[in-house]
């Protein structure tokens, strides 16, 4: 139901909820690796491609060029990922005040909590 609430209000934008989490962990963390993103945003390798390609197919999201590994492509936000987090921040903020009117300040001080204390990676 959450996620709904979510995804609802950034459908105008044309991202679901997973989407934008992705957006705002490159931009607060990026550029780093598909693998170092999987890590913080809890995805598995399906999962993070399943929600990365469409965000690199609008040009939100660049990969650069292979690290010192050969492998590994860091990903960043473009100028145009970086306008889309700005627009879609009021839309992002509305969900969020749903999602606690309904939830309740005790039931979303939990959820925030647990959050808080998920390890960096879930095996």
């Amino acid at each position: 139901m959450l996620t709904a609430i979510y995804d609802e209000a950034l459908r105008p934008f044309g991202v679901n909820a997973s989407q934008f989490s992705l957006l705002v962990q490159i931009m607060e963390f990026g550029p780093l690796s598909r693998a170092a993103l999987g890590r913080k945003n809890h995805h598995d390798r399906s999962t993070l491609t399943r929600n990365l390609q469409p965000l690199v197919a609008q040009g939100w999201v660049v990969e650069g060029m292979p690290g010192d590994d050969g492998r590994s492509r860091p990903l960043s936000l473009t100028k145009r990922g970086k306008a889309l987090l700005h627009d879609a921040a009021s839309a992002w903020s509305a969900a969020q005040s749903k999602a606690q009117s309904l939830l309740g300040a005790a039931g979303a001080n939990a959820l925030i909590d647990i959050a808080g204390e998920l390890p960096e990676r879930i095996s």
